[in-house]
């Protein structure tokens, strides 16, 4: 699911919950307590059912369904407030709690929209320019792969990789040939050498970009040797933001794994 495509749900649901506590208020009589609470019951019933069948990912479903909660828990002091504060003003406890949900809300909305497309935008904006001078949004930093945490007797495995690895001293250098924009071809490029500086040649290089925020645009690849110890593909990326790698580079019995991150730009408009 798209950063746009949760805000867009969040927001619905907040929207059909104001209605539902107002109707239940005006034409039920409810007090703005039972009211509220009649929306909270509604959301269990109603989200967390579908939230089940469709399964969005856990991050996403306790999203929505604390906003859904806390929302409804929002109305019933609204409304009590103002059954008991006629003519009375309003009380600074209230407009503290909704001041610290509202912030909590907004925060959640910048990290949706950060984990999808990237520190883009008005993001980009206002941080900071790097001092390098440069944003380093296509370059891999490279990092041994840590995936031996899923598993507990994956560890001396994994050990045993990075000395493996550290041993062969082989140097991996990979990057985009251009800055890739989603929906548009991009060629990603490896070069492999020796601890000697010589092309390791005739490797099976793979991949997998892997989506931060949403494992359904996961995707592997397959390199092919273009010149002597240099592998290339040509790939779509579907998402704009964020993106993972982990790249396995295999010559015989020797494995290199590598893991990484990457930004795709947004297709530009009109």
């Amino acid at each position: 699911m798209s950063a746009g495509m949760i805000l867009l749900t969040i927001g619905l649901g907040l929207l059909a919950e104001t209605v539902l506590f107002v109707v239940l208020r005006r034409l039920l009589r409810l007090d703005a307590r039972t009211a509220a609470a009649a929306v909270a019951m509604l959301v269990l019933l109603i989200y967390v059912p579908w939230g089940i069948l469709t399964w969005p990912g856990a991050d996403i479903f306790a999203i929505h369904l604390a906003l859904y909660l806390i929302v409804a828990y929002i109305l019933g002091i609204i409304g009590s407030q103002g059954q008991q504060g006629k003519g009375g003003g309003w009380h600074w406890g209230p407009t503290l709690l909704i001041g610290f949900f509202t912030f909590v809300v907004a925060v959640d909305v910048v990290f949706l929209v950060v984990s999808e497309q990237g520190i883009t935008g008005i993001f980009a904006e206002l941080l900071p320019a790097p001092r390098s001078g440069e944003v380093a949004d296509s370059r891999f930093p490279g990092t041994v792969s840590h995936d031996y945490q899923k598993k507990e007797s994956q560890y001396n495995d994994y050990l045993k990789q990075v000395e493996a690895q550290r041993a062969r001293g082989w140097q991996v250098q990979k990057g985009w040939q251009d800055r890739p924009v989603v929906g548009k071809p991009a060629r990603f490029i490896v070069e492999v050498r020796d601890a000697a500086g010589q092309p390791v040649t005739d490797a099976e290089v793979s991949g997998r970009f892997l989506r931060t925020s949403n494992s359904e645009f996961d995707f592997a690849f397959t390199m092919q040797q273009a010149a002597p110890g240099r592998y290339e593909v040509v790939t779509v990326m579907p998402q704009p933001g964020l993106w993972r790698l982990v790249l396995q580079i295999r010559k015989g019995e020797d494995l290199h794994e590598v893991r990484a991150t990457t930004t795709v730009d947004k297709a530009a408009t009109g």
